[in-house]
């Protein structure tokens, strides 16, 4: 048998929570060095930046996941479960807050540019995450949610369906909209998206 430095590292997402349920609270700490910062810039999208209410909402998402580990169905993938959960926390701070679009500040960070990159290409570059970062903000949520787990977080449409709770076709619908605004929007870059 392979040692592993935690014991955990080659556990399946699924066979962590089973872990957790049996009281190994060691396998959380995998879970969450796996999901926390693919969860953190999901919570940090939606929530328009603001990175201390991305920061409390991941700190509820774990802290259910560590407390309650028995809501989660082992016939599930835990990945669409922890991003129903995320997009439900987000959800409910809506409606709590009753969040306006655009009024948080934020650069996104969909990916560093290496160091020998030449600096028009950083600058365009940064420009046009800048700028995306803008024009998703004005997405309202629905539209929102559905491009930053696919094109962001990389979920298949079956998967953005079962955490959304929309069919598939309502997913594909949204996300059609959201890339034909967002391409609208930012057609001033198309010369840097060849």
């Amino acid at each position: 048998m392979k040692i592993v430095k935690n014991g955990f590292s080659d556990y399946s997402d699924e066979e962590l929570m089973l872990a957790i349920q049996h009281g190994e609270k060691p396998a959380f700490n995998e879970l969450y060095a796996r999901y926390s910062n693919k969860l953190y810039g999901y919570l940090l999208k939606m929530l328009w930046y603001n990175e201390v209410r991305a920061q409390d909402l991941l700190q509820d998402l774990f802290a259910k996941i560590i407390t309650q580990p028995h809501l989660f169905d082992p016939q599930r993938s835990f990945k669409t479960w922890v991003y129903t959960i995320a997009a439900n926390l987000c959800k409910n701070e809506f409606k709590r807050n009753d969040v306006r679009k655009g009024t948080l500040n934020g650069v996104d960070q969909f990916h560093s540019l290496s160091s020998n990159e030449n600096l028009e290409k950083n600058f365009s570059e940064s420009q046009f995450r800048e700028a995306l970062s803008q024009e998703l903000k004005r997405l309202d949520e629905k539209h929102r949610e559905v491009f930053v787990l696919k094109h962001i977080d990389g979920l298949s449409i079956k998967e953005i369906s079962e955490i959304t709770g929309a069919n598939e076709g309502t997913v594909k619908s949204r996300l059609f909209y959201a890339i034909k605004k967002l391409a609208d929007s930012l057609k001033m870059f198309e010369y840097a998206l060849i």
